[in-house]
């Protein structure tokens, strides 16, 4: 699997550059930014928390931002990709999942399930034909999640630092006797450096209910493009993960690019001009396919 090969830009990007404006990514509250960021929005649904969600209306194919677990929308790859959307007149739609961010829930209480049910309800209510979807980590998983159950809404998928079926992967590889601690504790406690506790808490159930939606063990039903970026210096979750996943899925349009000093974030300026790129080179080419 070749890495994929960054074309020349086209006006938009090149645009942005010349302007300076993915130099100027790494400020988030640019007085600009403010003028012309989206509004939130909340999407009421029966018997479920709202969604709060930014969009911006614009030509198709639309680009969809899923971030990963206990982030949310205001994140700088989130906010960046509203920038270059907005740049190119392309739509875009971000949104916090149910018990993160700005939505109504409670994130303890929330499983993989529940977050693809908010993904699949935005594809379904929220946007129009076929979207690009950018999953950040957890995202990434439910980003192919949703590619599976949604086909017909799928231009291409765009993952970064993938982390498809990794809780489960990772637990059900401590001893016996670490897991009969932890599930009597009634939760896994794993250490972290993106979380102000230092430790997210995972419920037995969403371990649980997460083996209900593991991917890698059979190929991945997934036809469009797929561009998966990681970092080799992640230690959150690997990197041979998007090797795997490139790997399963079906489509014969699968490239896999690694940065050697990227981390699981991918939150520095090049991480983001890379995302930007790949992006741009998915709506060039979708584009000029129609």
């Amino acid at each position: 699997m070749a890495a994929v090969a960054l074309r020349s830009c086209r006006r938009g990007l090149s645009q942005i550059l010349n302007n300076g404006g993915l130099a100027a990514l790494s400020s988030k509250r640019l007085e600009g930014d403010r003028r012309h960021k989206s509004t939130v929005q909340y999407a009421s649904r029966p018997d479920l928390p709202k969604l709060a969600y930014r969009k911006v209306k614009g030509k198709s194919p639309g680009v969809v931002f899923l971030p990963g677990y206990g982030s949310n929308m205001s994140g700088q790859k989130a906010e960046s990709l509203e920038e270059f959307c907005r740049s190119l007149g392309h739509s875009y739609l971000r949104f916090d999942y149910t018990g993160h961010g700005l939505s109504e829930g409670v994130l303890a209480e929330g499983t993989i399930g529940t977050w693809k049910k908010d993904v699949l309800y935005v594809l379904d209510e929220l946007v129009e034909g076929p979207q690009i979807l950018v999953g950040s980590s957890i995202g990434g998983w439910l980003m192919l999640l949703a590619a599976i159950a949604r086909p017909e809404k799928m231009a291409a998928l765009v993952g970064i630092s993938t982390a498809a079926d990794h809780i489960v992967t990772v637990y059900n590889s401590l001893s016996l006797e670490a897991r009969k601690e932890f599930e009597e504790k009634g939760e896994w406690i794993v250490p972290t450096k993106h979380s102000e506790e230092g430790v997210y808490r995972l419920s037995m159930e969403l371990l649980r209910e997460a083996e209900n939606h593991c991917v890698l063990q059979s190929p991945i039903p997934i036809t469009c493009p797929v561009r998966l970026i990681h970092g080799l210096k992640d230690e959150d979750v690997p990197w041979h993960i998007s090797m795997q996943v490139a790997e399963r899925v079906l489509s014969p349009d699968v490239d896999v690019i690694l940065r050697r000093h990227g981390q699981h974030r991918m939150s520095d300026k090049d991480d983001i001009k890379l995302m930007v790129y790949t992006i741009d080179d998915l709506i060039d080419k979708l584009t000029t396919l129609v």
